[in-house]
């Protein structure tokens, strides 16, 4: 089994900064791909960000480009989600994923694992 856990939400204002964190951990080995999605209420999961597990294709949510960055320890099993430039339009509940199964690396990208997720609030 694989388990992710995140770390890093919170409250922030407008403008500011957070880092989400997320420590994977079990069979982790053979990955396709990993990245973040967020849900919040009444709007669709939007995937932020999925990366390939061997880097060479990324998709970016078209309204975090430029803002969010994202990068990966694979010696500590860890993915993080630097977030600069927040927007109340950010406030969401972060998750970490992954898959092991084919991935589309795209805005329909689904996943075989994810944490519990980690909540980011923006105020105006």
């Amino acid at each position: 089994q694989v388990q992710l856990v995140e770390s890093g939400g919170g409250l922030v204002q407008a403008g500011g900064s957070l880092r989400l964190s997320c420590a994977a951990s079990g069979r982790i080995f053979g990955f396709s791909g990993v990245g973040w999605f967020r849900q919040s209420p009444g709007k669709d999961r939007e995937v932020v960000v999925v990366e390939s597990w061997s880097g060479g294709r990324t998709y970016w949510l078209d309204s975090v480009k430029g803002r969010f960055t994202f990068s990966r320890d694979n010696a500590k099993n860890m993915v993080f989600l630097q977030m600069f430039s927040l927007k109340p339009d950010d406030t969401a509940v972060y998750y970490c994923a992954a898959s092991s199964s084919p991935i589309t690396i795209g805005p329909s990208a689904t996943f075989d694992y994810r944490g519990r997720g980690t909540p980011v609030t923006v105020s105006s």
